[in-house]
């Protein structure tokens, strides 16, 4: 009788092992699951009126929110406008776009009241989001020659619009720490790559402009003065490189989020130094954080820069099919990739279902879409 129990109490024990397994598989998603599973990449840049990006997202499951960026290597702001509300019309329950306007003339008589007609002009034609760039604190000077950071109280005009309105603000500020490190000491291979092909926003290169903490703390300022401004934080807010400051950004200001775009190398960099610290980050913070790549879709131009050469229908497809299933098998499953911009085998998250869902459509759903 003796035997037969130990013999039964290990069964169970292979039984519960088995069952514990089983379960664990079942909660996070697997690779067969992509095409199925709503998702939503919120950062994105289609500048073209070809369908081609919106093909592909359609076909791969998702829907696009592609942001306008004043950004001299893109096509002015009212030809990226052209193309995303041409987008919006044709396609709205899929395509979504943010709005932006031109610094030019910033502080004169007359500029905010034009950015505010530029904004709802384009909130009419379906604009869900407003974007700032890098330039604010890292490009544009005032009379003086002095940087103009985004806690300017000339943009409190602007600012207090959106509030009004409900207008979510997308802000990239800064660049990624690496920015600001000799290239052989930056830890990935696609920083290398982009600022090495744009020496004019290697800040390695330019000690006499604003430092990485200082424009972090303009921008901190700027999130804390708008407590009731609907704040995402495009490229992980610049705090990319530790998931513990980022923390303490998302733990700070509540009504802020990050989205993901460009900056899965760095996450991946980390998690194969502590595993466990990033995925449980991206648990506790599973609410505050919107899937996004930045592809972007550019018409070609005659002398455009060499490290934005046209692109073919089949290249760009190719490229978003490959960077959405590479971060999915990263962010949503536990199997292990060669990620080339860090040289190195990387273990997936395995994040579970309910934080995938939320992290790649729930949140920008809410964010963007719920005020529609």
């Amino acid at each position: 009788m003796a035997h037969l129990s130990v013999s039964v109490m290990l069964s169970a024990a292979a039984v519960l092992m088995l069952s514990g397994a089983t379960a664990q598989a079942q909660s996070s998603y697997t690779e067969a699951d992509f095409v199925r599973v709503a998702k939503l990449d919120a950062h994105v840049h289609d500048n073209v009126a070809r369908t081609t990006f919106r093909n592909v997202a359609r076909k791969d499951g998702f829907e696009l929110l592609s942001i306008n960026v004043d950004y001299p290597d893109f096509p002015p702001l009212s030809v990226q406008a052209q193309a995303v509300e041409g987008h919006h019309a044709a396609d709205p329950a899929h395509f979504h776009f943010a709005t932006a306007f031109s610094m030019a003339g910033f502080g004169e008589p007359g500029w905010t009241e034009r950015a505010i007609a530029t904004i709802d002009a384009a909130v009419a034609k379906g604009a869900v989001a407003v974007k700032v760039w890098k330039n604010i604190g890292m490009v544009a000077k005032d009379d003086e020659g002095r940087p103009i950071f985004l806690d300017d109280p000339r943009f409190d005009g602007v600012i207090a619009h959106l509030e009004k309105i409900g207008l979510p603000l997308i802000a990239h500020q800064g660049e990624p720490k690496n920015c600001w490190l000799p290239l052989d000491q930056m830890t990935t291979d696609n920083d290398r790559s982009y600022f090495r092909d744009h020496p004019q926003y290697y800040m390695y290169l330019h000690p006499e402009e604003p430092g990485y903490e200082m424009l972090m703390a303009a921008r901190d300022r700027f999130v804390a003065f708008h407590p009731k401004l609907s704040f995402v934080g495009a490229h992980m807010a610049s705090l990319e490189w530790s998931v513990d400051r980022l923390a303490q950004f998302l733990d700070r200001f509540p009504n802020a989020n990050v989205d993901l775009a460009a900056r899965m190398t760095q996450v991946q960099y980390q998690s194969n130094a502590d595993y466990e610290k990033v995925r449980a980050f991206f648990v506790k913070y599973q609410d505050r954080l919107l899937y996004g790549t930045d592809i972007a879709d550019n018409p070609p131009e005659p002398g455009a820069p060499a490290q934005n050469p046209p692109i073919g229908d089949d290249g760009l497809a190719g490229e978003a099919d490959h960077a959405w299933r590479s971060d999915w098998r990263y962010l949503a499953t536990p199997l292990t990739q060669r990620i080339a911009d860090i040289d190195a085998e990387v273990k997936g998250l395995a994040l579970p279902r309910a934080v995938i869902d939320k992290i790649y459509y729930g949140n920008a759903r809410r964010i963007f879409l719920s005020r529609k």
